[in-house]
């Protein structure tokens, strides 16, 4: 297994990611520059949080026309894993290789702390094996989803939403909807289920000294998946 951590100008949490895959998931992971062209050699890519393109026009839509997303569009059409976290499930949606947006959170506040979410999806290995309620960080400004009431429906019919914002007993409240994201949405799949994009960033809950494991499951789960 080896993953690519695809770097843009802003990026800055990419090395968390790097790091958590080489040293907690116990991967090969290799960076790839926005300029590349080829995943060959990679198994799966991660797309990390950060502030590409400084946020400017929206957040991901610069990155979004850079040359390495038809090379990743390619490489999901052929089933391999993909996951965008914060700022890279942004990028997905800006590309459109998932469905929705990412708008200013409710109260136009950057949150920065832990939340509650839960694996909601059943048709997926990535989290259908997790099953229960996860303590994950989350660090943003522009992260509430939202899809008109049409496309909201196809996600729920099809099985197509990956985790919802809960309580600590997982109950999908009001209350536990930090940023306001359209139906608690805090991560989503594709139709085949093989891209993830989610707000919260497992990738910094992978020990115990950062307060929760939990986001072991998500990498862990993620890169044992084949679809």
């Amino acid at each position: 297994m080896k993953v690519a951590v695809v770097q843009f100008p802003g990026s800055n949490c990419d090395q968390d990611a790097l790091f958590a895959l080489r040293e907690d998931v116990k991967v090969q992971a290799e960076y790839v520059w926005y300029e590349s062209t080829s995943l060959a050699g990679f198994d799966a890519v991660f797309l990390p949080g950060g502030f590409s393109y400084g946020d400017y026009l929206r957040c991901g839509a610069i990155a979004a026309r850079a040359p390495i997303i038809e090379e990743i569009r390619r490489f999901a059409d052929k089933g391999n894993s993909v996951i965008g976290v914060c700022n890279g499930f942004q990028v997905l949606c800006e590309s459109r290789i998932l469905a929705g947006s990412l708008l200013p959170n409710r109260d136009r506040k950057f949150l920065c702390q832990d939340i509650f979410v839960k694996a909601v999806n059943t048709k997926s290995e990535w989290t259908s094996s997790i099953g229960r309620v996860l303590q994950i960080p989350i660090a943003h400004g522009d992260g509430r989803f939202f899809a008109d009431e049409e496309t909201l429906q196809y996600l729920e019919e099809h099985d197509q939403i990956a985790f919802k914002y809960v309580n600590d007993v997982g109950e999908v409240t009001e209350e536990a909807n930090v940023n306001g994201s359209a139906n608690n949405i805090a991560g989503l799949l594709n139709e085949r289920g093989n891209v993830l994009g989610l707000m919260p960033h497992p990738e910094r809950a992978t020990k115990k000294l950062f307060g929760s494991t939990d986001g072991l499951k998500i990498l862990k789960a993620f890169l044992a998946a084949r679809v």
